[in-house]
Formats: structure tokens, C-alpha cells, sequence
């Protein structure tokens, strides 16, 4: 996950600004940068790869100014170039970001045809532009910031560093974390209160669509609408590598809140977005003659390899087999020479997978590795690394790791399917563009947090819980089960929504909440029937859907959980939020450890 330090000093910067990226260097990156402001110029260093590189830079060339900006950055289509790499100047206007700007394209054609040029190829640079633009039409930094805000669309935080007003700083968050630090003389903005920790243990959280105007001797926060806010200053308590809640109640929600930039850092490690390509870190050659796919996986896990094989199946048309990494060696499968063997762990040390991964190299298979740890024994044992790029996941019941696996997981179904000549180019522009709307999606997703909270009471008194879907939505049905059971230990079962006839329909009883995942589309009428049946043997019913959905079924449900309308392709990514929010609102209300539940660990390491 991207990086975000700022500071305006009473001393020089530079140096604690490379302090601060090196805090953040547990988040992952693959070039970094600083911008400052000295004699009336922005100046600024870049260097791909790690932090030595930039370092060395800094010794070579200092980079004298007491306020600066500075970023650790992924990189994006067109890889990790110093043209790409953080921070972006435009005239007189420095940005880092990070997030996605999911509207970028449209704003650099503007841009394009209103003379600007174009350094890079990241999403960021339009941010620059337009600010500088706004100074140029005779705006104040402080005005041309907020009349860019609302054009911008997507998950992002921002710092913002004008050459012509050298006394402030400007932060702005929206579906992203960004913290103020308040200093003696001198304030800071921050990705957290671990990157700000040397400088400051005082700190407060900007809350969703806020933006702030830092200067040396107040800082001054303003809301969406541009009112003057407060945000309550408090002790982050954050040393040495101590991981940060912010201003979360638990890690597991602040990792749920994290998605949005979180997959949108991870698609575009694997989308060209001015190109309409999916790519991976692979010559395409390598998948052409890829005739069968072995998807191995534990809990979690394997719940996004389920969702994966229907993407594989129905975008690639090959063959998929699917185990639980646990069982997979003692079935002694069958295993075709040169066939694809997939692994997908967050940590990348589970033991189970591990052994499976092994398994199936000494049946000579090609082993790919979907995993959040590069560093990991699944990562080194990999002759395909996809790294998912959630950032360090501390809830044992995972979520952002979930969904950055699907979307890596949809991402190499694409680039599969064009490696096979089953996917055309058009297809593959439309496959990019609904992509690049997830991150927003799920952003829209999280606005249902407080009716989702509001209605978990219906659930957390129940002994038993089961979940319904189709498709793609039956392995969210199991996910969801899942998730409940690990954090509230409520016993909990999901089920493909046909199968509910053929024996788990005697379960049904009204003291049984039933959970119908049914986005509206070609397997909406189907799902419904069989919700219908539950709910004819007085079954309560709470139905996650899309506005057409429930105003079409939503009619004598206990509850129902409106979802943004999105293509069906991201849906299952997307109606991962309301499940997760819902599991953990009831572990809430029963009091339960949501963090560190009962008997789990975060990584299993032993079989």
C-alpha cells in the first residue's frame, strides 16, 4: 500500500521525510520520491526500486527546503519508472496520492486538449494539472484546491504542495486514510500515525471527505461541503513498528475501510487503463498452452479461487479443479504435465498450501502464487508471483486480502483468456473498465456501513444463520458464513441457493435468519424463487441486493441491504463488503474479540 508523508518545518526536511518513507517501507513499493520548496522552486528527487536508491540520490544531490512532500508508490502501468514514481509536478503544484482517480481518463483528454502535457502515465498527474490550472485562472491555492476536489472520483488521499505559497500544505482523503500531526512550530500529514511517529504523538483523523490546510501554527479542516470542522486531537501512542487502529474501533474494520485503496493499488499492478490491457509479470507465451488450471487454497482463500474458476471457465474456457490445500495430496489427484498448479495464501507460509505447492511441482506442474507477502516461502517457490498488495493484514478474519485476491484472480483470468485467443479486444477494454470501477464501488458499499450496523441485532441473537447465492455469489454465501462463524461464533452455513430443496430447506424455521446474496442480473429470478421457498416456511429473510433488486423482491424481507449496481464481473469484489460489515457488527453486539478470535491464528503454519 502507497505511502504518504508531509511536513512543514521549522528545520529542513528532506531528511525526516526519507525517515518517514522508511516507516512505511512495511507497506510494499517499488519507487519513491520527495519534493520541496527552497528560493521560490519546487525541487525533487526520484528513484525507482528501493529506498537506498533514493537515499544515495539525496546524498549525491541534497535537496535543501523546509516544507515537503514524499510518497512510496507501486507502480501502475508503465511500470516503476522515475517518470512515474511520486511526486508529480505540474507549474506550480506538487501532488502525491494514494488511491485511484477513477475518472482520470476523461480529465486528461480535457486537459490534453487544453494545451497541458503529460509526463507520466499515472492516474495522479491530472491532480496536478488541475490544481495548477485553477492558479492559473487567478484561484488562491486554498480556492483552487477545493474546486478540484469535487471533479476528482474514486478512493484517494492527496497532498498538495504549491511553489507559490510556501507556508502550507494541503491534505485531502476520500476513501483512503490521511493524518494531520501537530508539532511544535511545525505540522505534518501522514498515510498514518506510524509513518508520523518520530515527529509527533499528536494527531487527529480526517474523516471521510475531509480536507485540511496545514500551516506551521494551525491547521485548519474543512468537510465535503467545505465547512470548517473540528476532528478531536488525540495521542496515537504509536512507536517503533506498533501497528495503528487510527480511529477505528478494531483492525478488522479498518481493514474493510481499507478496500477501496487497497484494490485500486492492486489493479493497477495488473491494468493499462490508456490501453485497455490486462498484464501480468509473465510473457503471455507462458500461459498459451496452459490446458488445465489446479486452484489449491485454505478458508478464505479458497473462496476466492471458487469465485476465480467460474471467471477461468467462463473468459478462458479451460478446464479448473479446485481442493482445499488440506485434502488436495491425500486424494492423489491426477495431474496433467505442464498444467497450471494456482496458490492462493495471504501470508504465503500456510502450511497446508505449502505442502500442496510442493505436491504439485513434483507432478510437474506450473506453479503460480497469489499471495500478500512477496517475501514469503509460497512467494520464493513461485514460477509466477502475483502479489495482491492488500498491505499487512492484522484481523485474523481477513478481508482486504480477500478482495485483492479477487481481483488479482480476475485479472489473470483476462490476461488467460487472451493468451488462449478466447477474449477479443474489445472484450479485454470492457473487462479494464469494469475493473476500474470496483475500487468506487466499494467505496459505494461502505456507505451502507450504519444501516448495516442498525440491523445486525436481527442476526446476533440467532443460534443459526445461512447464507443463499448463485454463480459467483454462492462462494460469497460461503464466505459469509465463514466470516461469522470465525468473529461471533454463531453457527453459520452458506449454500448454492438450488440446493436448498435438496435437504437444508428442513433447517428452516423462524428462528433461523437466512441471507439471500442476489445482485440483480441473469440469475436474479432463480435466487429468488428459492428465497420465495424459504420464505413460505417462515424463513426470515435478509436479502443483499442492488436497488432493482429489492425493489423487485425486498417486499416481506426482515431486512434488506441495498448494494451499488455494478457489472457482474466485480460484484462478487463488491458484495464482499456488506458479509464482512455484517459479521463483524454482530461479533460487536455479542462482545465477542473480533480481532483475535477464539483458536485462531492469523497464519497457520502447521498442518
Amino acid at each position: 500500500m502507497c505511502g504518504i508523508v508531509g511536513i512543514l518545518g521549522a528545520t529542513p526536511v528532506a531528511d525526516r521525510l526519507l525517515e518517514g518513507l522508511k516507516r512505511l517501507e512495511y507497506r510494499g513499493y517499488d519507487s519513491a520520491g520527495i519534493c520541496t520548496e527552497h528560493d521560490g522552486e519546487l525541487d525533487r528527487r526520484r528513484a525507482p526500486g528501493k529506498l537506498a536508491n533514493l537515499a544515495e540520490r539525496l546524498r549525491a544531490d541534497p535537496l535543501p527546503g523546509l516544507i515537503g512532500i514524499a510518497h512510496t508508490r507501486w507502480a501502475t502501468h508503465g511500470g516503476p519508472t522515475e517518470d512515474n514514481a511520486h511526486p508529480h509536478i505540474a507549474g506550480d503544484v506538487s501532488v502525491v496520492h494514494n488511491g485511484i482517480i477513477e475518472n482520470f481518463r476523461p480529465l486528461r483528454e480535457e486537459l490534453i486538449a487544453d494545451g497541458r502535457t503529460f509526463l507520466s502515465e499515472t492516474d495522479t498527474e491530472v491532480v496536478a494539472h488541475l490544481v495548477d490550472r485553477e492558479l492559473k485562472r487567478g484561484l488562491g491555492a486554498r480556492e483552487a484546491v477545493a474546486a478540484v476536489l469535487p471533479r476528482l472520483h474514486g478512493a484517494f488521499a492527496l497532498a498538495v504542495l504549491v511553489r507559490t505559497e510556501p507556508d502550507v500544505l494541503f491534505g485531502a482523503r476520500l476513501g483512503a486514510p490521511l493524518t494531520v500531526g501537530y508539532g511544535d512550530g511545525e505540522n505534518y500529514l501522514g498515510s498514518d500515525a506510524h509513518a508520523l511517529a518520530p515527529l509527533t504523538q499528536r494527531i487527529a483523523y480526517l474523516e471521510e471527505g475531509d480536507w485540511a490546510e496545514v500551516r506551521r501554527d494551525r491547521v485548519q479542516i474543512f468537510d465535503r461541503d467545505n465547512a470548517t470542522v473540528e476532528r478531536e486531537i488525540v495521542n496515537s501512542g504509536v512507536f517503533g513498528h506498533a501497528a495503528d487502529r487510527g480511529n477505528y474501533r478494531h483492525f478488522m474494520q479498518k481493514e474493510i475501510y481499507e478496500q477501496p485503496v487497497v484494490v485500486a493499488q492492486t489493479l493497477r499492478s495488473y491494468l493499462q487503463r490508456l490501453e485497455g490491457r490486462v498484464t501480468l509479470p509473465i510473457p503471455e507465451s507462458d500461459l498459451s498452452d496452459v490446458r488445465r488450471v489446479t486452484v489449491v487454497a485454505c478458508g478464505t482463500s479458497f473462496y476466492a479461487g471458487m469465485v476465480a474458476r467460474y471467471w477461468f471457465e467462463q473468459f478462458a474456457r479451460v478446464p479448473v479443479d479446485i481442493d482445499v490445500a488440506s485434502e488436495f495430496r491425500y486424494r492423489q489427484p491426477v495431474m496433467e504435465p505442464g498444467g497450471l498448479a494456482l496458490f492462493i495464501s495471504q501470508s504465503g507460509e500456510t502450511a497446508d498450501t505449502l505442502a500442496a505447492l510442493r505436491h504439485a511441482r513434483a507432478e510437474g506442474q506450473r506453479i503460480a502464487v497469489v499471495c500478500n507477502v512477496p517475501t514469503s516461502s509460497m512467494a520464493r517457490e513461485a514460477d509466477i508471483l502475483l502479489p495482491t498488495h492488500a498491505g499487512p493484514e492484522i484481523g485474523v478474519a481477513s478481508t482486504k486480502a480477500f478482495t485483492c485476491q479477487l481481483a488479482v484472480l480476475a485479472a489473470l483470468a483476462a490476461n488467460l483468456a487472451r493468451a488462449k485467443g478466447k477474449l477479443s479486444e474489445a472484450a479485454e477494454r470492457e473487462i479494464v473498465r469494469h475493473l476500474s470501477e470496483a475500487p468506487a464501488a466499494i467505496n459505494g458499499a461502505l456507505a451502507y456501513d450504519e444501516a448495516i450496523e442498525a440491523m445486525a441485532g436481527t442476526v446476533a441473537s440467532a443460534r443459526d444463520v445461512l447464507y443463499l447465492g448463485r454463480g459467483t455469489d454462492y462462494p460469497l454465501a460461503l464466505e459469509g458464513a465463514l466470516k461469522l462463524k470465525e468473529i461471533s461464533y454463531i453457527h453459520a452455513e452458506g449454500y448454492a441457493a438450488g440446493e436448498m430443496k435438496h435437504g437444508p430447506i428442513a433447517l428452516i424455521d423462524d428462528a433461523v435468519p437466512v441471507i439471500v446474496i442476489a445482485p440483480s442480473g441473469p440469475l436474479f429470478e432463480k435466487t429468488v424463487s428459492n428465497m420465495q421457498e424459504v420464505r413460505a416456511r417462515g424463513g426470515r429473510v435478509i436479502l443483499i441486493s442492488d436497488y432493482d433488486g429489492v425493489a423487485a423482491a425486498g417486499e416481506g424481507c426482515i431486512a434488506t441491504i441495498t448494494m451499488p449496481k455494478v457489472h457482474p464481473l466485480i460484484a462478487p469484489i463488491v458484495y464482499a463488503v456488506p458479509v464482512q460489515l455484517l459479521a463483524y457488527h454482530v461479533a460487536v453486539a455479542k462482545g465477542t474479540d473480533v480481532d483475535q478470535p477464539r483458536n485462531l491464528a492469523k497464519s497457520v503454519t502447521v498442518e
